[in-house]
C-alpha cells in the first residue's frame, strides 16, 4: 500500500523551476498518470538534469519505476531523494515498500520507523510495518502496530484481517475469529477475511462454519485457487470425501500444485 504519486507538488515550489525545468515535471507527471511509466522515467530525468537538487523529481522518478517493477532502481532514487531532504516522510514511506518487495524486510521495518517518527499518526504506516514484521515471523510486534493502526483507524479492514492472522499464527483462534468478524462487518466483500476466518475455524475443527467461510470467500472470488484447496481439505476430514476431491482439482486446475499429493493421497 503505497502513498500515491505527488502530481501538483510544484504549485507549491514555483521559485526552483525554469520554465524548461518546470515543463519536463509537467509532462512526467502527465505520463505518469496516464500510466506511461516509461514517458514519465524519461521526462523526470529530463528534469533531473536541468536541477539535480530537487527531490520531488527523484521522488516521483522513483514512484515510476516502483510501478514497472524495478525496485531496485526505485530505491536508488528514494535515496537520493532522502539524502536531499531527511525529512522527506513519503520517501521513506515508498522505499519501504519497495524494500519489502525485494525480501528486504528489516530494512523496511527501519524506513517504516522513520517514516513514524517524522509522521506518528499515519495508520498505514504502522500497517506495513506490522506486515514486514509478520514476514519475519514476529506476530507479537505485529500485532503492537496493527493495535496502533487500528486505533489511528477503526474501519481499517486490511489491519483487523493481518491482526487475526497474526493471533491465528500465534495459536488465538478465537481472537483471530474476532478480528475477521470486524473485517468483515466494516466489509462484507472480504473474500480474504472469510478465508482466513475459515481457516481458523477448521483449526478449532468447526469444520461446517470453516466451509461456509470458504465457500464464501469463493463466491466473492470464483478463482481463489486456496479457498478451493482448503474447502476441499476440509470437506474430506468431515467426511465429504467426493465434494472434497472435486475443490482439491479445482484448486489444481488453479495452479495449486500442493494439491496433487493431497489428490493421490485421498482421492484414488
Amino acid at each position: 500500500m503505497r502513498i500515491a504519486l505527488i502530481g501538483l507538488i510544484f504549485l507549491f515550489y514555483y521559485d526552483v523551476f525554469s520554465q524548461t525545468e518546470k515543463e519536463w515535471f509537467y509532462k512526467g507527471v502527465v505520463q505518469f498518470e496516464r500510466g506511461d511509466y516509461k514517458g514519465a522515467i524519461a521526462n523526470f530525468s529530463k528534469a533531473i538534469e536541468l536541477n539535480p537538487k530537487y527531490s520531488k523529481t527523484y521522488y516521483n522518478r522513483a514512484n515510476a519505476k516502483d510501478e514497472l517493477k524495478d525496485y531496485s532502481g526505485a530505491i536508488i532514487d528514494y535515496n537520493i531523494a532522502i539524502e536531499l531532504n531527511p525529512k522527506y516522510f513519503e520517501a521513506y514511506f515508498n522505499r519501504g515498500s519497495a524494500k519489502n518487495e525485494l525480501g528486504d524486510f528489516c530494512g523496511a521495518i527501519e524506513d517504516f520507523s522513520k517514516a513514524i517518527e517524522l509522521n506518528p499518526l499515519d495508520a498505514t504506516t504502522y500497517f506495513n510495518r506490522g506486515s514486514s514484521k509478520d514476514w519475519l515471523k514476529d506476530y507479537k510486534d505485529a500485532i503492537a502496530d496493527y493495535n496502533v493502526a487500528i486505533k489511528l483507524n477503526p474501519k481499517f479492514v486490511q489491519a483487523y484481517n493481518n491482526r487475526g492472522s497474526a493471533k491465528n499464527e500465534l495459536g488465538d483462534q478465537k481472537g483471530a475469529i474476532a478480528d475477521y468478524n470486524y473485517a468483515i462487518d466494516l466489509d462484507p466483500k472480504h473474500f480474504k477475511s472469510y478465508y482466513n476466518r475459515g481457516i481458523a475455524k477448521a483449526k478449532l475443527m468447526e469444520h461446517k462454519g470453516a466451509i461456509e467461510d470458504f465457500s464464501k470467500a469463493i463466491e466473492l472470488n470464483p478463482k481463489y485457487a486456496n479457498a478451493y484447496f482448503n474447502r476441499g481439505l476440509t470437506r474430506i476430514s468431515f467426511g465429504e470425501r467426493n465434494s472434497g476431491c472435486l475443490d482439491l482439482s479445482k484448486s489444481r486446475e488453479m495452479g495449486k500444485h500442493d494439491a496433487i499429493d493431497f489428490i493421490k493421497k485421498y482421492c484414488k
